[in-house]
């Protein structure tokens, strides 16, 4: 399998993390490359004709794109469990939309930073993008810590990648305050090798 990815990308490190921590690391060959909005990268045309990373080439010749697609494709192949059984299930998938969401806000923050040309910056709408995220992080801190603590599961894997993003692109604006348990939480799951292993390089 190859995957086309760039290591500042939060949901190529969705996959990446998944990958260590169910032992495929070693079935995927890495294509890096680093999309934009403005600057679409013409070849990856055929394998995501969205132009969108990560993208993942099967052995069949096939492909998926969407990082909940790949990881879902990628937990079902090892057996790994990461995705629930049962009702559970339904609230993993809530948590990694969650945090997706978190990530989508975040993503839209740095493209109005980086991007935008600065006689066009709207601050509206940044606030209003950190205002989703700093909403679900006080949810987060109340309402979550029952299945964060819990077995490992893809939310929880997307929500640590989701907050290291934040952190990455956003840490001035510290998503911590008022948010001890997630706060506890999160310095406990970005200790784990996988999530050591995929850190962004330094912005």
């Amino acid at each position: 399998m190859k995957l086309y990815y760039s290591p500042t990308s939060p949901y190529v490190r969705k996959v990446m993390v998944l990958l260590r921590e169910t032992g495929q690391l070693d079935d995927v060959t890495l294509d890096s490359i680093t999309p934009t909005p403005t600057d679409p990268p013409k070849r990856l045309l055929g394998t995501n004709p969205l132009t969108k990373i990560p993208a993942l080439e099967l052995t069949s010749g096939e492909s998926l794109f969407d990082s909940r697609v790949i990881c879902a494709y990628l937990d079902d192949r090892a057996g790994s469990g990461l995705y629930s059984q049962g009702t559970a299930r339904w609230r993993t998938m809530t948590l990694e939309a969650l945090a997706d969401g978190i990530l989508d806000a975040a993503l839209l923050m740095t493209y109005e930073n980086r991007l935008r040309p600065q006689d066009k910056y709207w601050d509206d709408w940044v606030q209003g993008q950190w205002h989703k995220i700093a909403g679900a992080c006080g949810v987060l801190n109340t309402q979550w810590q029952d299945h964060l603590n819990g077995p490992l599961d893809m939310g929880q894997i997307a929500l640590g990648c989701a907050l290291g993003y934040v952190d990455f692109r956003h840490g001035a604006r510290d998503w911590r305050a008022g948010n001890p348990a997630l706060a506890d939480w999160y310095l406990r799951f970005d200790s784990r090798p996988s999530m050591q292993e995929t850190a962004p390089p330094a912005a």
